[in-house]
Formats: C-alpha cells, structure tokens, sequence
C-alpha cells in the first residue's frame, strides 16, 4: 500500500483549554482557533490539534515523539523557557541517551508526554 501521506495530526485533549492553550503558545506552536473548543497548533510542516475534552485515562496515556535536529540544543531552550514554574503539572525531564538516539520529555499541564529527540 503506498500512502503518500503529506502530514499526521494527532488529537490531544486538556485538562484546562486555556491553560494548554498558552503553555503551546509559549513552547513556539502557532496556534489557529477552529472553534471556541477546539484549535490546530502548528510549527513547520507538522501539526497538532488541541480539544478542550479531558477523560484522565487517555490523556495521562497520550505521548507525542517530536524528531529535532539537536536534543541538547531543544533542552537548553526548554530549560530557557520556564514551563514547569509557569505552568501547574508541567514537568521537564533531562536528556537521556540510548541506543537508538537521545532524548528529552516534557509533561503539559495535563499529563501528556512529548518526546523531543533524535535518532543515531
């Protein structure tokens, strides 16, 4: 099967609309309004969509791995950007080098996982 795929979205939900609203904002995403409840967040090529639905289960389960060009260059920009002190639940974990690549994480105010990393 060739796909020719051209993007992915995922959906992610939030505990507080507003709140992830602006962590995204403040971690360099663009953000489009859909609808009052809903909103695209961009950056590149690549591009997610935020919905103001919470269910715990499934959003403390959610992880996105986002491939950057330089994990110790990204950290030092997270560090730079104050995330866990401005937002309650924001969590950023250090670099952890594995057999594959390295990486970072980065928990937003509402329990999802982004990975940051890149591969050998």
């Amino acid at each position: 099967m060739n796909h020719n795929a051209k993007s992915i979205r995922p959906f992610i939900g939030s505990k507080n609309f507003e709140i992830s609203r602006s962590f995204y904002r403040d971690l360099g995403f663009e953000e489009t309004v859909l609808e009052s409840n809903f909103s695209v967040f961009k950056t590149g090529e690549i591009a997610f969509y935020l919905q103001d639905y919470y269910d715990k289960s499934w959003i403390e389960n959610t992880m996105i791995f986002l491939e950057v060009d330089n994990v110790e260059r990204y950290y030092q920009e997270l560090l730079a950007l104050n995330l866990p002190e401005k937002y309650e639940g924001a969590k950023l974990t250090p670099i952890k080098y594995l057999d594959w690549g390295s990486e970072c994480f980065l928990h937003d105010p509402a329990g999802v996982l982004w990975h940051f990393g890149k591969f050998k």
